[in-house]
């Protein structure tokens, strides 16, 4: 596996949060990294804005996701 992307999240007209998993020296991650385009939307290019996660903390990260919802979710009733 070289990089797969799995979903992008448009920010603007330039700019897009794409989310994928990907492999590198043989380790596997998950990645978020911002993209930008200069050619309205034909080549996307990775900019240094991003993180990335091994897989042992994706449990984490998804802990954190479902606290922040419902957190929001409190805010909304």
């Amino acid at each position: 596996m070289a990089s797969k992307l799995i979903t992008s999240i448009q920010r603007s007209d330039t700019e897009q949060l794409q989310i994928s998993v990907s492999e590198y020296r043989g380790k596997s991650y998950f990645n978020l990294r911002i993209f930008y385009t200069t050619d309205d939307g034909a080549t996307w290019l990775p900019t240094k804005k991003g993180v990335t996660f091994a897989p042992d903390q994706l449990d984490i990260l998804a802990d954190a996701i479902e606290e922040a919802k419902k957190e929001f979710m409190a805010e909304e009733e």
